[in-house]
Formats: structure tokens, C-alpha cells, sequence
């Protein structure tokens, strides 16, 4: 019977032991061998990894962390196969448990990038160029070939881009931001259109968008666009020609080297609005941002 009891003792404080040893374990953080440059490392989890290759995939990218027990931790948890495929970045300090929760929650790292107010298509797509850890699958495409991948084909994408922060996770497609930020202008545009005042001489949302950003390049100041607003819907109404500065400049194109000319206001181009009547697709959608709020 003693025998029995200091073998039941025996097992008791094994266990004890076992179970502290692998608390300390999950709770201990993980040393990291971060490339050049870099404190953190890079884990991209493809979709149909196994739990086992990605114990191993994590040991691959630089942690220094038995695959074997982490695959272990994996199973034990019953959050094996919880785990999401995606991009992330392991960081100084976390532990086998904070790898876990990071991979079940989805936690990806994710990038930012920014489109300002008054950019064209060409600088916003200067602007995806430029943005990191993004996949430049617009690269080689024109204009138009890039609005029929958005399911937005013969539409002009200068003003379909709403100005605004987009995150991504890295390795998105610059057209998956792209189709975001069409998206967010569709439904800006759709909700000014439908709080227009009536009996504006404005057709469509797209008039009602090409307008708007007119003004919104007339003048930096929000409180004279109501004012510029008034004129050029005076002379919508009465079948005048708009006149106005920034649409002449936007035909220019890289030709405009910052004085504007009595010729380049009768250089006929589809955006000049001293040439040519409003109305129809005589006048381009030409500026970026509209005043919508």
C-alpha cells in the first residue's frame, strides 16, 4: 500500500511539473530570427495548409519554436483546423498561445493606402504603384480594360474613385482596391442623387458628379462652392457654356506648365469648357472628387 500511495505521489507531482512545464511553455515568448532590415517575421498561410505545415511554416519563416510541439498545441486546443489563411507577421514577444489566437482570429497584417482629395486616374494609380506588399495586377492594363475587370466597362474612371484610406492585407490585388473604392463613389454618388433639390437642370448622377467636382476644383474653400454652384447651374439653365479655368487645365494634360493662356482657352479639347456645351458626353467627367457631402 505505500508502495502504491508514494507511486500515485509520484504521478501526481509528474503531472504537476508536466502541466506547469507546458503552461510556461504556451506563456513563453517565442525568439524570433527577423531577416535584415526587419523586426518582425513574415507567415503567409496559403488556403488548404495543414496545421502540421503551418507548425512547420512558422518554424520556416524564422521562429525558433519546435513545429513539433506547436503542432502538438495546435491539436490540443481543439483550434486546429480554425486557423485562417492569410498574411500575417510575427512579432518579438508572443508566445505559441498568441500564434494561435493570431491565426484563429484572422489577424492579418494589413497595409494601408491613401487616395486624396483631387487625384486623377493616373495618380491614383501612382498611388497602388507606390503602396506596399500590393499585387499589381492593373499594372499592364489600360484605362478601359481596368473598368471592364471593375464590371464598369465604357465608363470614364476619372471621379469613380472615392478619396479615402483603404486597408488591405499584403498580397491583394490593386484591382480588388480599386473595385472598393468605385463601390464606396457608386454609393456616395446614389445618396447625393437621391437628396438632389428638385428642378436642377442635372440629368443623371454622372452630370451630377462631373459638376460637383468642377466646383470642388474651382475653388479650395467650402464655403464659396455654394456661390459657384449658383452660377454654373444660372448658366446650365440659361444654355451657357460653364467657362470655368480647371477644365481647360485638365485637358492640358502634362502640356500645362502652370500659366494658363488665352490660346489654351480656345485649344478645343473633349474637357474644355470655353469650347464646347455641357450636356451628353460633349463633357468628359474629368476631376476626381466630388462634393458630395
Amino acid at each position: 500500500m505505500r508502495f502504491m500511495r508514494w507511486l500515485v505521489a509520484l504521478f501526481l507531482v509528474a503531472s504537476l511539473l508536466l502541466a506547469g512545464a507546458v503552461a510556461w511553455w504556451l506563456h513563453a515568448p517565442v525568439q524570433i530570427r527577423p531577416p535584415v532590415g526587419s523586426q518582425v517575421l513574415d507567415l503567409e498561410i496559403e488556403p488548404g495548409t495543414s496545421p502540421r505545415d503551418i507548425a512547420r511554416n512558422i518554424v520556416t519563416a524564422g521562429a525558433d519554436v519546435s513545429p513539433t510541439l506547436l503542432y502538438g498545441w495546435f491539436r490540443l486546443s481543439g483550434q486546429a483546423r480554425q486557423i485562417r489563411a492569410g498574411n500575417y507577421e510575427i512579432t518579438a514577444g508572443a508566445s505559441p498561445r498568441d500564434l494561435l489566437r493570431m491565426l484563429v482570429r484572422g489577424e492579418e497584417t494589413l497595409k494601408t493606402v491613401t487616395f486624396p482629395e483631387g487625384l486623377s486616374f493616373a495618380q491614383v494609380r501612382l498611388a497602388l504603384s507606390k503602396a506596399p506588399a500590393l499585387r499589381a495586377d492593373s499594372r499592364d492594363l489600360s484605362p478601359e480594360q481596368i473598368m471592364e475587370q471593375l464590371g464598369l466597362p465604357g465608363v470614364h474612371p476619372e471621379g469613380r474613385f472615392f478619396p479615402d484610406t483603404y486597408s488591405y492585407g499584403k498580397g491583394s490585388s490593386d484591382i480588388s482596391i480599386l473595385r472598393r473604392a468605385a463601390k464606396a463613389m457608386d454609393k456616395r454618388l446614389a445618396q447625393a442623387w437621391a437628396q438632389r433639390e428638385p428642378g436642377l437642370p442635372i440629368h443623371t448622377a454622372e452630370q451630377a458628379l462631373i459638376l460637383a467636382s468642377i466646383i470642388e476644383k474651382e475653388t479650395g474653400k467650402a464655403a464659396d462652392r455654394p456661390l459657384i454652384a449658383g452660377v454654373f447651374i444660372n448658366r446650365l439653365r440659361m444654355g451657357m457654356r460653364l467657362q470655368t479655368d480647371p477644365t481647360v487645365i485638365y485637358g492640358l494634360g502634362e502640356g500645362f506648365d502652370g500659366n494658363l493662356r488665352k490660346r489654351d482657352l480656345l485649344a478645343d479639347t473633349p474637357y474644355n469648357t470655353y469650347t464646347r456645351q455641357p450636356g451628353g458626353r460633349q463633357i468628359h467627367p474629368w476631376a476626381l472628387k466630388p462634393s458630395l457631402s
